[in-house]
């Protein structure tokens, strides 16, 4: 009897680890797939001047992730098709699988890493504050935003930290940095809490209004990776792959001074304080 009990006991053992197995494999398949296609599917919003934009006279998508994700597609030697969609919508677009990645200044960190895979980095920034050029929209340090009106995506880390100072969050759905912008001017908005180098660009390409980043305000640094679905390890490894050769030939440096004038692909010299709030 106790021969027969232990006999079960194996083949049982034997069925589970086929069954892990081909669970493995299935997981695993997603780089075969794409690579069978030649295409690449990739969410991004099209809104973020530098970042994911299409440049005034062009009808085509630029911008530091969209270059870099091109340039990812040619190491990896597939097409990259980029879907315009909204930030908020991204993230359930790879969960459900209507698109391979999404590349749109997106921030790695352990709360998303319970939910999605990441690359390894293409960019490392930090978190400013744009803000009325006069008087600061009245922010001297964090405790000022309480009452305060920010801009900003529903789900971000940067509307977490609004939200966590007691600012009111506006949101917008999927609009260009402009619209952002003229309503802090204008002082629907008080302030833009953002990734350092949007913020900056932000400001350089709308001169017109008088808008500053906050002198005194630096906090969170960041790390930005492709995102995708958390089945899709061999897509995440042969991304990985691709990413390590961009570094080692110098191309991030050189698309990053391209689009941002300093080298994003690589951490601040300078220390920057951790945020109390960096979930998202």
């Amino acid at each position: 009897m106790k021969r027969v009990v232990i006999y079960g006991a194996l083949i049982s053992f034997v069925f589970l680890l086929s069954a892990c197995s081909q669970d493995t494999q299935q997981s695993d398949s997603k780089w075969e797939r794409v690579k069978e296609s030649g295409e690449l599917v990739v969410g991004t919003s099209g809104t973020l001047v530098g970042v994911s934009y299409t440049p005034e006279g062009s009808n085509q998508l630029s911008g530091y992730d969209v270059e870099v994700m091109r340039a990812l597609g040619e190491q990896m030697g597939v097409d990259i098709i980029f879907k315009e969609i909204g930030v908020d919508e991204m993230f359930a677009a790879v969960k459900s699988g209507k698109v391979d990645a999404a590349m749109n200044d997106f921030q790695i960190n352990d709360e998303r890493e319970k939910s999605y895979l990441f690359s390894n980095p293409y960019k490392y920034s930090y978190t400013t504050m744009i803000v009325r050029e006069d008087d600061y929209s009245g922010i001297e340090e964090l405790e000022d935003l309480e009452n305060k009106k920010a801009g900003g995506e529903a789900t971000t880390t940067f509307s977490e930290i609004a939200r966590a100072f007691g600012a009111k969050v506006i949101t917008y759905d999927n609009v260009s940095n402009e619209v952002y912008l003229k309503d802090v001017h204008r002082g629907i908005l008080d302030v833009i809490i953002n990734d350092y180098y949007l913020s900056k660009l932000g400001l350089q390409a709308y001169p017109e209004y008088d808008l500053v980043l906050h002198p005194d305000i630096k906090l969170n640094p960041t790390e930005h990776g492709v995102l995708l679905n958390k089945e899709n390890r061999s897509l995440q490894q042969e991304l990985n792959k691709a990413m390590l050769s961009l570094r080692q030939e110098g191309q991030l440096t050189r698309l990053a001074k391209q689009f941002f004038g300093e080298d994003a692909s690589v951490k601040p010299q300078a220390p920057i304080p951790q945020s109390p709030v960096a979930t998202q």
